[in-house]
């Protein structure tokens, strides 16, 4: 500290030459006090001169604070006569996100058309009818914009974000992709390619193999269909096999254009006239989900069991209270690595890293997942460990779930930090644009209307200790479905298992 004060004073003294310290004193309060501000200029302390911070400086204004709640935009929602929905709401930022969502994916693939989800997702916003891939990718990088697809179960969705300044540039560029693709064949067997490096990555993802297994055998009929093309199926997919389910399932009534940050009277006016013309086809019943519980295993490499145990709770999002209280469960649950960097926020509070991970240094993580769709919803426990520990970490996965069942096992400490931590997530996920506008249309989608998060955030505060436990019975009732990868051969037989939940 000396050294730096030392030096302080010597640069100090250059500048001010023989004047001395006060040359530079404009002010009698400043003369008075110069010795006593110069030592706490070199020591770091603070000067009986300064002005006092207890009251507020003369001749300066200050601004009117920022109001305690600002009332979010509501979102409108206009459906044109073929049935085609546009939706929207405003905000104050100066980028806007649009979303073209359909109500198509994986669930309504037939045995021909097996894995056109996952080539579609890859042909987004390749050549249409009226521009080259060339052409797009040189308009979007014109106006600084970003582009994504996404493909699922139960949707597809095409995404564009840039300025509002381009809103009408964006909504035609991304209703001609989504309208008029020109399934070349070359483009085609270029990302076909890309769709069997997909499966050769996630072949050896242990994550992805079980969420796959898991769903596969879980369900039987549509459900099941994978998100990702086959290797057996990817030989029948070509331009002819997209053509005919985008032909089939890309119809008015099953499409939602919705925009988060766009004016609705602007965007109905760009949108209307391209999709007017839409075929107007009645909305065809979606495939209902059929769970039937089941065991698979897929011999991996050796010295670590990967393995999954899930169950079934009926009516999905349509259940919503169910589906909330299974939101919640989850943050309860929590889990997650064996190492994990960071606090409270990382689930280190949560029951499966207090009881589980803490525990039990051969399991590398422990973790509950869901998967919720419309009619239907998957919940249960991934995890990994050394293969002499497997048999006993299943053990240990079907007590936690017993457990949460089990009245008085659950405090309220636990669950008002697992809803805490529900509506954090819920809030910070809602503040990206592109999330926002993905909410927009898979709620129109689903319910045919948009809630507001309140209404969300008011159902998550209701969930009770007697909801959780009862949501996990109900769960615990069905039929369980196993999936295991890697030293599968010791993991335990499947009946056996199934009696510990009996």
């Amino acid at each position: 500290m000396y050294r730096t004060a030392a030096s302080r004073a010597r640069s100090l003294k250059r500048l001010t030459g023989s004047r001395g310290w006060v040359g530079y004193a404009t002010t009698a309060a400043a003369t008075q006090s110069s010795s006593a501000g110069l030592f706490s200029w070199l020591t770091g302390e603070q000067s009986s001169s300064l002005s006092p911070l207890d009251f507020p400086l003369k001749n300066v204004t200050l601004p009117s604070p920022l109001p305690d709640y600002v009332e979010p935009g509501k979102t409108r929602i206009t459906t044109l006569p073929n049935g085609f929905k546009i939706a929207s709401e405003t905000s104050s930022t100066p980028v806007a996100s649009i979303g073209l969502h359909v109500d198509c994916g994986s669930i309504y693939e037939s045995p021909d058309s097996f894995g056109a989800t996952h080539l579609l997702e890859r042909m987004a916003f390749k050549s249409t009818l009226n521009r080259s891939h060339l052409r797009i990718v040189r308009e979007v990088e014109a106006i600084g914009g970003n582009i994504t697809a996404s493909g699922s179960r139960e949707h597809i969705s095409y995404t564009y974000d840039a300025l509002k300044t381009y809103v009408p540039q964006m909504v035609e560029l991304l209703i001609d992709s989504v309208r008029n693709p020109a399934f070349l064949d070359w483009e085609v067997s270029e990302q076909l390619r890309k769709v069997c490096d997909d499966i050769s990555v996630s072949s050896k993802d242990p994550h992805h193999l079980l969420m796959e297994a898991i769903h596969s055998t879980g369900y039987s009929g549509p459900y099941a269909n994978a998100l990702l093309a086959s290797e057996s199926g990817v030989h029948h997919l070509n331009s002819t096999v997209l053509e005919k389910f985008v032909t089939n399932n890309y119809t008015a009534s099953r499409m939602v254009l919705a925009a988060s940050g766009v004016d609705h009277d602007k965007l109905v006016e760009y949108a209307e006239p391209l999709v007017s013309d839409l075929p107007n086809v009645p909305h065809p019943s979606a495939p209902k989900p059929i769970y039937t519980g089941g065991d698979f295993r897929l011999n991996g490499p050796s010295g670590v069991t990967h393995f999954a145990l899930a169950f079934e709770l009926p009516g999905g999002w349509v259940k919503e209270k169910d589906a909330i209280t299974l939101t919640v469960l989850q943050m309860l649950m929590g889990g997650g690595g064996s190492f994990s960097a960071g606090g409270p926020g990382k689930g280190m509070y949560s029951r499966l890293y207090l009881r589980v991970l803490n525990e039990h240094p051969a399991i590398q993580s422990f973790t509950a997942f869901n998967s919720i769709f419309n009619h239907s919803a998957l919940f249960g426990i991934q995890a990994s460990s050394e293969s002499d520990f497997a048999a006993h970490a299943v053990e240990i996965a079907a007590s936690e779930l017993i457990a949460v069942a089990t009245p008085g096992q659950v405090d309220a400490v636990q669950l008002d930090r697992a809803k805490q931590a529900t509506k954090s997530a819920i809030l910070m996920n809602l503040e990206s644009r592109m999330v926002a506008s993905e909410d927009i249309g898979k709620q129109i989608l689903t319910y045919g209307a948009r809630k507001p998060v309140g209404h969300f955030l008011k159902a998550v505060d209701e969930v009770t200790i007697e909801d959780i436990a009862k949501t996990t019975e109900k769960l615990l009732s069905s039929p369980l479905t196993m999936a295991s990868y890697g030293d599968v051969h010791v993991m335990p037989l499947y009946d056996v298992i199934r009696r510990v939940f009996q």
